[in-house]
């Protein structure tokens, strides 16, 4: 793992990042891969995406928006989606990730990151709480919305 590094999003890497694995049962707390991706395209001045690379193969995905205008509190400053590939989940990989989001909402004046994520055997709420995210509201639709600081 001492070779991880962010690249961007491109032609190169879109097919590994698209074809990254799930353990079994993740893939109900997850949109498809190209969701997040069509962010970049609707909003390109506030869309953050990266893949995460350990040596020359594609391990992540890390996908966030930085918009201090945006309506809602929780959507100013959002991790939207953060993938590690099966095989490599639970080496640090996604913890990587976050770190270099945050350091990015640093660098953007933000001071805070939130997420929404559904609660759920399988789901994305451990990881998120053991990289610091707390619990600050609810959805509309149930979904957490959990903080962490910058």
């Amino acid at each position: 793992m001492a070779d991880l590094r962010l690249v961007e999003l491109s032609a190169a890497t879109i097919v590994a990042v698209n074809t990254l694995s799930l353990k079994p049962g993740q893939e109900q707390f997850l949109a498809p891969v190209s969701y997040g991706i069509a962010a970049t395209v609707s909003n390109p001045q506030t869309s953050w995406q990266r893949v995460v690379v350990d040596g020359d193969e594609v391990v992540g995905f890390v996908s966030a928006n930085f918009d201090p205008d945006a309506p809602e509190e929780h959507f100013r400053s959002v991790l939207w989606r953060i993938n590690v590939d099966a095989d490599d989940q639970g080496r640090g990989v996604g913890s990587f990730a976050l770190g270099e989001l945050l350091s990015e909402a640093r660098r953007r004046g933000m001071d805070h990151v939130d997420v929404i994520y559904e609660p759920g055997v399988g789901g994305p709420e451990a990881f998120f709480q053991h990289v610091g995210f707390v619990p600050v509201g609810e959805t509309e639709y149930g979904e957490v919305i959990a903080r962490v600081g910058v």
